[in-house]
């Protein structure tokens, strides 16, 4: 990004709108193409996402800890990239302030956040642990109502107010279910991950996706090894079930949702893409019932409708 002149102006440009929590036309609309390309990586990442949840509720029936699952998760995805980025010529090396900024997006918040959802699966369905972890966007959005108020939309609060709306409505449907123990974990989760993207949107001003991608994974699965070594509970899968749904969770959950949801937070912005992404419970609720025999109604349905309306909400956005 640095070798040029041409590629410095570039990147200046760049920064200028990404450090921006939500993009705004500002004289000259963005590029439609790239909202395009933004609003399908960042759906692309819900879906994948959206498997997790049924995806750990099977690691824990196959008799993976908690550790053991996402230190494989982050060991095997941290492989897969760095292979992938290798092999295209694009391998690079971070240094300073942005190392120890990707280190701590890795080992501080992907972690945290990642281990209070796996908890959370212990107390809810994995349906309602995936529609509790979606009041994040309401943090995220909050965050910019309260810094940069002149930055949000009316059509990113009413996309925001469908689903949030559509996530209230699907709890709903189940509060004997929603354990208070585990709404609170997965609370957690949600305020630790609206952080996460905020800084990591920030972060990637400076630094392309992949890159950034490529040292927070490693750093997640270095702090999964360290508790699972401290606490005794770090092992390796005991069977080929085991083995099976560790590698799915590393690629199908983790390895390409990161990166599409990365390279989607480029181009569209924190709030677009934490609005956008609320059609992950939809998925997860969807695979919760269809995997694991979990209950959905009228009213599941009809909150899923609204999370979805919210995802139209922000494509009229880009107009």
């Amino acid at each position: 990004m640095e070798r040029a002149d041409h590629q410095r102006a570039t990147g200046a440009k760049r920064e200028s709108s990404r450090t921006d929590p939500v993009y705004e036309p500002a004289g000259q609309p963005a590029c439609m193409d790239e909202e395009t390309v933004g609003i399908g990586l960042v759906l692309t990442a819900a879906v994948g996402f959206g498997t997790l949840g049924v995806l750990g509720v099977l690691a824990a029936d196959a008799g993976l800890s908690i550790p053991s699952v996402l230190a494989l998760r982050f060991a095997i995805a941290s492989i897969l990239l760095w292979t992938i980025l290798w092999y295209r010529g694009r391998l690079q090396l971070l240094r300073g302030r942005t190392l120890a900024v990707a280190l701590g997006l890795g080992a501080v918040g992907y972690a945290a956040q990642s281990g209070l959802y796996f908890l959370g699966l212990e107390f809810m369905t994995a349906g309602l642990v995936g529609i509790v972890l979606f009041t994040y966007p309401a943090f995220v959005v909050g965050f910019v109502l309260l810094t940069h108020p002149d930055r949000v939309t009316g059509t990113l609060l009413a996309a925001l107010g469908c689903s949030l709306g559509g996530v209230a409505l699907i709890t709903g449907a189940d509060p004997a279910g929603a354990d208070p123990r585990g709404v609170l974990v997965v609370l957690g989760a949600a305020i630790v991950y609206s952080g996460y993207i905020l800084v990591s949107q920030r972060t990637l001003a400076s630094v392309d996706a992949e890159t950034l991608t490529a040292f927070v994974l490693p750093a997640a699965a270095a702090s999964f090894v360290a508790f699972g070594l401290a606490t005794d509970t770090l092992a390796a899968p005991a069977n080929a079930t085991a083995w099976g749904v560790a590698i799915a969770i590393a690629v199908v959950a983790t390895a390409i949702p990161v990166l599409a949801f990365f390279a989607g937070l480029e181009r569209i912005g924190a709030s677009r893409a934490s609005i956008i992404s609320a059609a992950e419970p939809a998925v997860t609720v969807a695979l919760g019932a269809a995997v694991l025999g979990e209950p959905i109604t009228v009213v599941t349905l009809l909150g899923g409708a609204l999370v979805v309306g919210g995802v139209v909400l922000v494509q009229r956005e880009r107009a």
